[in-house]
């Protein structure tokens, strides 16, 4: 079967000369290298505004642009895009549990969440939205107590540091029977 190719230069368009197909793009599983209009992706070097300092700056590292590739190439195939899905759904959902169980407990729980969340945005829309949505708020509550006084900041921190004490003082008193407050006391009496 002969295919016909175009009269532009591949050079002058990609920057690149033209590589023989491989085995992925004879099997139509070819990936385009322009990625960058893909939807959730900031287009670079569009535009004489920026120049080519500001589109390298814009470039994502690496390892970023393998994982991308390495994706689009599961996802060209019906098969692995539905494998995929269920590996994503279940790794962002084992995270998220873990994430949820650590909660009360001193320590990365919510961390784990937000986390869960971004495995799960891999591939799923409505948890893209949901993790843009966390870190807005995060990010504005952030700014609120760093626009407060030294004050209020040192009551919030005092706020959140007896909060994470009652947290733990319960959840060893009837995770565990062990009550920290009593032995306190007791040691304290006896002593």
């Amino acid at each position: 079967m002969v295919t016909k190719r175009s009269s532009v230069d591949p050079i002058a368009v990609s920057g690149s000369p033209e590589v023989p197909a491989g085995p992925v793009e004879k099997r139509g599983y070819a990936v385009p290298m322009e990625q960058h209009d893909r939807p959730g992706r900031r287009a670079t070097g569009r535009g004489g505004d920026g120049g080519a300092a500001l589109a390298e700056r814009r470039r994502p590292a690496r390892w970023r642009q393998r994982l991308g590739t390495t994706l689009d190439l599961i996802r060209a195939n019906p098969t692995g895009r539905v494998t995929l899905k269920i590996f994503i759904a279940i790794a962002g959902a084992l995270v998220v549990t873990v994430g949820i169980a650590l909660i009360p407990l001193p320590g990365p729980g919510w961390l784990l969440v937000i986390a869960g969340l971004g495995v799960w945005a891999v591939e799923f829309h409505w948890a893209r939205r949901l993790l843009g949505f966390t870190r807005r708020h995060v990010q504005n509550w952030t700014q609120w107590v760093k626009d407060r006084s030294l004050a209020v900041r040192f009551l919030l921190g005092s706020v959140g540091l007896v909060f994470v004490g009652t947290v733990v003082w319960l959840s060893l008193k009837y995770s565990f029977g062990i009550d920290v407050v009593a032995e306190a006391l007791h040691y304290l009496a006896t002593h």
